[in-house]
Formats: structure tokens, C-alpha cells, sequence
């Protein structure tokens, strides 16, 4: 079993992308610990939000994982480093 199979079977669920889901582009985070995303239409959303819409398919190349009882997106492995969501640019939350 390679990496990618390994990492795929840490998610609970990997949705299937609707044609026109949106990828997320950035993270949200406040004092270090992601709150939402920035998504591939400029939108930002809360973390659960993201985790809902990831389920309904509108959220493309990632998966949902837990922790505890917290739901969180992780990205599907694809060989390609820099679309991790680890990688992405951070911004803080806009008030």
C-alpha cells in the first residue's frame, strides 16, 4: 500500500464533486488554528460550513476526517504538494 492509500483511509468519507464545486484556495485562521476557508470564487466560510458543503459534493479534492468530535477537511492525495490544504496561504478572519 502506497502513501496516498494510506492517508486516504484516515478519512471518514470522501464526497463525490459535483461538476462545479468550488476548490478551496486559502485558509482562515486565528491565532494558528484554521477557522474557515477561502474558496475558489473568493467566498469565505466557516470550517463546518466548508465541512457541509464538502459533504453535499460542492467543495472539490478533499476529504472529511475527525478528531474527537470535530469534523475537518482534509485534502485527498493526488501526487500534487502545493493543492494541500497545509500549503495554501493563510489570512486572517475579515471583521
Amino acid at each position: 500500500m502506497d502513501g496516498h492509500e494510506l492517508v486516504k483511509q484516515t478519512l471518514d468519507q470522501i464526497p463525490q464533486a459535483n461538476t462545479n464545486a468550488k476548490r478551496i484556495v486559502g485558509l482562515v485562521k486565528e491565532s494558528g488554528r484554521i477557522t474557515g476557508y477561502q474558496l475558489s470564487d473568493n467566498t469565505v466560510v466557516e470550517k463546518q460550513q466548508a465541512v457541509n458543503m464538502a459533504k453535499q459534493g460542492q467543495i472539490a479534492g478533499v476529504g472529511i476526517a475527525h478528531r474527537g468530535d470535530t469534523e475537518y477537511l482534509k485534502s485527498i492525495p493526488d501526487g500534487s504538494e502545493n493543492n494541500n490544504l497545509s500549503n495554501l496561504p493563510s489570512t486572517s478572519p475579515q471583521n
